[in-house]
């Protein structure tokens, strides 16, 4: 299997006949759940902690600090490929599974605040009282670039132009890599749909507020979508006529996680279900209702996401919460 930066994989790219169904358009599964490290972020993190290696081993040694479960899986899988070491900030609200993962992979793991931007805040710190490279998980040019990857893998295995792509959105990292793929591949008209849930929506509550707002708090169980602001670029993004924003509600997310348990026999992070219940809610045949979306879709691609800080237990935790 090829490799852009010798860390991720081509992922599979699957048609779903359920999804399919349900829409009337050809539905396809961009496999982000087969990474190496279960999710998307290994394409920038890896991209990123490759580039940063090159420039600085030579000359002292490198150090990673990263935020976050699968951005700090990434970064810990990378770091532990390159022969680094490497610190992960942990907010307390990260299941505890990924904690272990984390240390399975060699990484120091610490644990601060009850938020991502908590532990971004201590991450900084270290940085600059240890002389250690940041890796942040989603603002940063070369984790966009890394992340842009999915849709030249797209281009090479359509059969088409996509008629529009659905992705989950936290703090934008991955949505930056899918609007600079799409600029590279000359499909700027794509409509892309981001999808967010209730309590972590940061991106649409900036992009109906018009300019940036950094939310009061995360009241979401869709902890990895936990950025209380959208970095800028994503924002920026936002503004184009083919974007749109729309958000559901935890337990949306949740029966979208269920249901592609049943149909596609693979277990997601809520994170991911946001995106998933744009075709399992009905977001998608609204949006085509209202003339947001063309009524006749080319084909739809779902990115998924994927995560790994879901198992069974967790699941059965979050059905717990959510439902009670």
């Amino acid at each position: 299997m090829s490799k852009q930066n010798g860390f991720h994989v081509v992922t599979p790219l699957l048609e779903s006949t359920g999804m399919s169904k349900r829409i009337g358009t050809t539905v396809y599964l961009k496999m982000e759940s087969s990474q190496p490290t279960g999710s998307f972020k290994i394409r920038g993190i890896g991209y990123m902690c490759q580039n940063h290696s090159w420039i600085k081993i030579r000359f002292f040694p490198t150090v990673f600090v990263c935020i976050g479960g699968n951005a700090g899986m990434a970064t810990a899988y990378a770091a532990r490929k390159l022969n680094l070491p490497a610190t992960i900030v942990l907010p307390s609200s990260t299941p505890q599974l990924v904690a272990q993962k984390l240390k399975d992979q060699g990484a120091t793991v610490k644990v601060v605040g009850k938020v991502w931007d908590d532990a971004n805040a201590e991450a900084l710190r270290l940085a600059e009282s240890e002389d250690l490279t940041v890796i942040h998980p989603f603002n940063h040019p070369l984790v966009w670039k890394g992340h842009s990857s999915i849709v030249h893998e797209l281009n090479a295995s359509l059969p088409s132009k996509p008629g529009a792509i659905v992705v989950s959105v936290g703090g934008g990292g991955l949505f930056c890599g899918i609007m600079e793929g799409l600029d590279e591949m000359g499909w700027g008209d794509v409509p892309i749909l981001c999808m967010e849930t209730v309590g972590a929506d940061c991106l649409n509550v900036a992009w109906k507020a018009r300019d940036l707002v950094t939310l009061p708090d995360i009241t979401s169980e869709a902890t990895c979508l936990g950025a209380k602001t959208a970095c800028r670029q994503a924002f920026e993004y936002s503004k184009r006529p083919n974007v749109i924003s729309e958000v559901v509600t935890d337990l949306q997310a949740l029966e979208a996680v269920e249901l592609f348990l049943d149909e596609e026999r693979v277990l997601v992070e809520l994170a991911c279900g946001a995106s998933l219940a744009a075709v399992y809610s009905g977001v998608i045949q609204r949006l085509q209702e209202e003339g947001r979306l063309p009524k006749l879709l080319n084909s739809l691609v779902m990115i998924v996401c994927g995560g790994s800080s879901v198992n069974l237990a967790q699941l059965q935790h979050l059905q717990a919460v959510i439902r009670k």
